[in-house]
């Protein structure tokens, strides 16, 4: 049945995100009709001739550009528009038609007619409907602001224009939809220059009266621009590695953590603004809201604010002080007092039948509630006292808790010795300290309270006097004294509570974020510990009574053996044999032990057992290795899925040796909080440290690269842009077609789109000598490569392959050939830059990595310089130098070795041992 008009307008409008290769097909057919037909020009007002055919006689001036072999669309397609027609046009059309009379013709779809002659005059109807559906899609379009007409054309003709020009544009925004490229190059392209007034205004899903680029640049001491440039390209959802790599300019080279600072504030203002929203509407419903209440509430811009305004009007809540006064009416009295003091009588309010108004004083009291309430929420007398109270003496002080009815245990007491008569400045503060005191607070061993002077207090209620609350006009000393005395009570007993809560939390909050983060370094450390490889390990986990497992594997980390022996029972010198029979079987000189129970006195065996020379021939050396996190990995689904029937005792034994021999690819199987590498790990936001944590695991993983051809999914589903579910359907796909020839056949995977592509092509290698040994013996063989054609010119593969009502994908415009790229940091958005630069210093694809490269590359940089090749090659400094890096490195590059490199020893067990310079592991 064919579609509403509506909906086609937007079928035909917008392309879908993952079926790119359809608006190819269509601009392909297209195109193929512009070679033969005439160009086609709307009629004049004619609402019931449309079948007449047009006019041949206008020509375009330009004719577009053909390309040659271009497959032609399939049937399904047209039948979609064919079906729309039916005997009537609506006049509104026709109109429409009218006012587009004088839009560029040469950019609008063209009838078939000489195409298929017998079936002219339906054609010819279907382009003249096709055009005025684009034409009013265009139209849609420019009215709701998504694209700027001077710089990007119609949402129709972009279609067909991208897909035309994407051989021979440089394209930084690869495999993507054309409204998601848009979206991305409208942001500056990373120049600290002068915007425009609306460049850094980004309009976020709830409006604050505070711009969210101008908070988040004061929070994180970060230019503007930057955080303008960052909030676009997390909204475009781009991931931290793709990012740091690929688009250093437009974040002034900002570092991982940097970035990830602004991502994690980013998300707390929008958690604010939100949480401020869904307040208004429920005391909306409540017939609560005010003028002045909902600008106090827009103004807030964390969650102590945002408590602070709104507590009073919280469901089940008896009313402040000063909502009782106003319920008595003395508002207009507490603003006489401010704006006319003069014509002020509070006698005039008294009524000696109502309580609270009884009485003069009563009076007084209700009016100095009101302003004490008005003072204790006005933005500008906020701002005053935080500034003031940043250039003063604020201390935060601890003591212990006088326990009472409630014991509390003597050990955690002791654990809290220094915090017991504990004071220090909240600026000099240490986030370690911060993080002990709220453990001794929750466990109601200590007491804390924020001290801020007597002299804050003096000197705000003197600037309120003077400034802000001086009455307008003559006040009497009664008067002034309701005043001062509002003031001292809005002090004492609204702004001191809220200061105090505010320091409290910004503390704390930067205390966790502190922690999260030193987490984050330690786990970076410990997963870019240089690997050791080709080598043969044996794996010691040790113990006493249950004894100390053994594993041997190979240099491409195979299980060659595993056994359990007892070194600390008596039977040393007995197992000594098996462990050199093991050791001389197997070629391997290498002991990995673990740095747990019984490590000390396992490595003195071993050093004794070396310094003895009992292992000749073989120089047999040993490193002590973390083994955090192994017992938890041992009896997890993926260790029994990997090492099915093998004891969870022999499995740590493994891991143990694995991790020496590539670090990152074993501890990206355990769970990050499980590896123990920070401090206060339960006290801090569970959430804040799992997502930090997996995206340093994520930046490290992506930035080492991995050969998708041999690579777990385990390891795979930490490359930025996949997941879970992308990682298995890839090795799926793997499984089932063969290796991936390059890093296009990505786009083949299921559940992979443009955007998942675009985030993870660069971290991802294919290793060109093992798909050149591939092709070949394919090639021989059967000349396929288990099912894709190999052709002469390895040009594209074409399928017209259904699509159904689900997402299928279609390998159009396939590349076939390996691509020496493809092993590279270089990413598919940079290829046509790249093979530019190689055409400039004269170097070919098959010279990357190689001594003869990195000789052109720097004899042309000299001579030209960085800045002026990019410019030529119409490109970022940054781009070109992560094409240069790509250019230069050998291939199977790793930068992990320039990092920590595992300690191999041969004897030290005692202090004698010990020599300047020496480094031990270990933990307390």
């Amino acid at each position: 049945m064919s579609l509403p008009r509506r909906a086609k307008v937007q079928v035909q409008g917008v392309v879908p995100k993952d079926e790119f290769s359809s608006c190819s097909e269509l601009s392909s057919a297209s195109e193929e009709d512009d070679k033969e037909d005439s160009a086609w020009e709307p009629q004049k007002k004619v609402p019931r001739s449309r079948k007449q055919p047009p006019p041949k006689e206008s020509k375009p001036k330009r004719m577009p550009r053909v390309k040659k072999n271009t497959p032609q669309i399939s049937d399904g397609s047209e039948v979609i528009v064919k079906e729309e027609l039916n005997s009537s046009v609506a006049i509104a059309d026709t109109a429409l038609e009218d006012r587009k009379n004088e839009l560029d013709t040469v950019q609008t779809l063209k009838t078939a007619k000489t195409k298929r002659k017998c079936s002219a005059q339906p054609h010819a109807a279907r382009r003249t409907k096709k055009l005025k559906v684009d034409e009013e899609t265009s139209k849609a379009s420019n009215l709701e602001g998504e694209s700027n007409s001077s710089e990007t054309p119609s949402t129709s003709t972009m279609c067909g224009g991208t897909c035309k020009m994407e051989e021979n544009e440089d394209d930084f925004t690869f495999g993507q939809s054309p409204l998601k490229k848009m979206k991305t190059e409208t942001c500056p392209q990373g120049q600290p220059v002068k915007f425009p007034a609306n460049a850094n205004n980004i309009k976020e899903e709830v409006e604050m009266n505070w711009d969210i680029v101008q908070v988040l640049s004061e929070r994180t001491n970060i230019e503007p621009w930057v955080c303008a440039n960052t909030i676009r390209l997390f909204n475009d959802d781009n991931t931290i590695p793709f990012i740091i790599r690929y688009r250093k300019e437009l974040i002034n080279n900002l570092d991982a953590d940097s970035l990830r600072e602004v991502q994690q504030t980013l998300e707390e203002l929008r958690a604010v603004a939100k949480k401020v929203h869904s307040t208004i509407q429920k005391i909306k419903k409540e017939g609560k809201m005010s003028e002045c209440l909902l600008k106090a509430m827009l103004n807030c811009k964390t969650f102590e604010e945002l408590e602070h305004v709104s507590a009073p009007y919280k469901t089940g809540s008896k009313g402040t002080k000063a909502q009782r006064a106003r319920q008595l009416g003395l508002e207009g009295a507490a603003r006489a007092l401010l704006e006319k003091p003069g014509e002020l009588s509070l006698l005039s309010y008294i009524r000696p039948d109502v309580k609270g108004l009884s009485t003069l004083q009563d009076i007084e009291i209700g009016v100095q509630h009101i302003l004490a309430d008005m003072i204790a929420k006005d933005k500008d007398t906020l701002d005053f006292i935080r500034n003031l109270c940043q250039d003063r003496h604020v201390c935060i002080q601890s003591s212990l808790a006088k326990v009472s009815s409630k014991k509390v245990n003597e050990k955690d007491v002791d654990k809290f010795l220094l915090y017991q008569h504990f004071s220090c400045n909240i600026r000099s503060i240490h986030h370690h300290q911060i993080l002990a005191i709220n453990r001794g607070e929750n466990l109601k061993v200590l007491t804390v309270k924020v001290n801020i002077s007597d002299g804050v207090k003096d000197e705000f209620c003197r600037w309120c006097i003077q400034n802000r609350w001086r009455p307008r006009g003559f006040a009497r000393p009664e008067l002034m004294k309701i005043l001062r005395d509002s003031l001292n009570d809005s002090f004492k007993r609204l702004i001191y509570p809220l200061l105090c809560r505010e320091f409290r939390a910004k503390l704390t909050s930067d205390a966790e974020k502190e922690s999260v983060m030193m987490f984050g370094r330690n786990l970076r450390q410990l997963l870019l510990t240089s690997p050791v490889p080709g080598r043969t390990l044996m794996g010691v986990d040790p113990g006493y009574k249950h004894g100390c497992k053994l594993a041997i594997i190979s240099p491409t980390s195979q299980i060659l053996h595993t056994d359990v022996v007892y070194l600390h029972c008596g039977q040393g010198f007995r197992e000594a044999e098996k462990i050199k029979r093991l050791l001389l079987n197997f070629n391997c000189s290498t002991v990995v032990i673990g740095n747990g129970t019984a490590c000390r006195e396992t490595e003195a065996y071993f050093a004794d057992l070396i310094m003895k020379n009992y292992f000749a021939p073989l120089d047999v050396v040993y490193c002590i290795v973390s083994e955090a996190g192994a017992s938890i990995y041992s009896v997890s689904p993926e260790a029994n899925k990997e090492m099915p029937g093998l004891d969870p005792n022999l499995r740590s034994a493994v891991s143990i040796a694995r991790r020496v021999q590539d670090p990152l690819a074993e501890l990206v199987k355990i769970e990050p909080k499980h590896i123990g590498v920070g401090m206060y790990q339960h006290d801090v936001s569970q959430t804040l440290l799992k997502a930090t944590l997996d995206s340093v695991v994520e930046e490290c993983v992506s930035f080492v690269g991995v050969d998708i051809n041999i690579c777990s999914e385990v390891l795979l589903r930490h490359i930025a842009g996949l997941n879970a579910n992308r990682a298995k359907n890839i090795i799926e796909w793997r499984e089932k077609n063969g290796p991936f020839i390059n890093r296009e056949q990505l786009k083949k995977v299921r559940g992979l789109g443009p955007k998942s592509f675009q985030q993870c092509a660069g971290f991802i290698r294919i290793n060109q000598d093992y798909i050149r040994t591939f092709c070949s013996q394919q090639t021989e063989s059967s000349g396929q490569i288990r099912g894709v054609a190999v052709t002469s010119s390895a040009d594209i593969e074409v399928t017209n392959e259904k699509q159904g009502k689900k997402k299928s994908k279609t390998a159009v415009n396939v590349l076939l050939k390996p691509n020496p790229l493809d092993q590279t940091c270089i990413h598919p958005e940079s290829y046509d830059i790249a093979m530019r630069f190689l055409s400039s210093i004269g170097g070919t694809l098959y010279e990357i990595g190689k001594p003869e490269m990195q000789r052109k590359i720097n004899s042309f940089l000299e001579r030209e310089g960085m800045e002026k090749i990019a410019e030529r090659l119409q490109t970022t400094v940054h781009t070109l130098q992560v094409i240069i890096d790509g250019l230069s490195q050998p291939e199977s590059f790793d930068f992990r070795t320039d990092f920590d490199k595992p300690d191999f020893k041969r004897s030290i067990v005692c202090l004698e041992d010990l020599q300047v310079g020496t480094v031990l592991t270990g933990l307390r």
